[in-house]
């Protein structure tokens, strides 16, 4: 029986990790559940927003001290940072650089979305909240960034990513 952090190995430390993100994004669902049953979808969207106009500042400054990333780090601190989100650990991410200036980034698999499809539901409508989780988080990394969405459910996407998001890094 384990009886604190320091007898667990690396193995259960990284296990343990992907479990807490998946509690995490549990709790996120049912919570996003509950307010639609009891006020309807648009207004569960309208509370998501703000819960995430809050979380995504905190979470990306938390990374930012965790990773030691610099203020005004640009687009490579962004890059690195991505990876260090809490749903990261459960989805498959890229990103690429066609140039200095622009980070691409791709939600290839979602767990929130790949359950939908698998139950035959529609994608979850989560445009709303990613417009402005990801230009938050951005922003709070370098507010040079700007965000720009490729496609987020509702709107149609490629089957090769649920979600696309651009990055650019302004010099003004």
């Amino acid at each position: 029986m384990l009886n604190s952090k320091e007898d667990l190995t690396l193995e259960q430390a990284q296990t343990l990790l992907e479990d807490f993100a998946k509690r995490w994004l549990a709790h996120d669902g049912l919570w996003f559940q509950a307010i639609e049953q009891a006020r309807g979808i648009e207004e569960a969207v309208e509370r998501d927003v703000e819960a995430w106009r809050r979380f995504t500042v905190l979470e990306a400054k938390r990374v930012m001290a965790f990773l030691g990333l610099a203020e005004n780090g640009g687009l490579d601190a962004l890059e690195r940072a991505l990876r260090f989100r809490l749903y990261a650990f459960l989805n498959e991410q890229e990103s690429f650089r066609p140039d200095d200036h622009t980070l691409i980034f791709h939600m290839k698999d979602c767990r929130v979305q790949s359950a939908r499809k698998r139950k035959n539901l529609p994608d979850h409508p989560c445009k709303p909240v990613g417009e402005v989780e990801y230009s938050l988080f951005a922003s709070t990394i370098d507010p040079r960034i700007k965000t720009t969405c490729i496609a987020c459910p509702p709107d149609p996407h490629p089957e090769e990513f649920y979600c696309g998001w651009k990055f650019t890094l302004s010099e003004d």
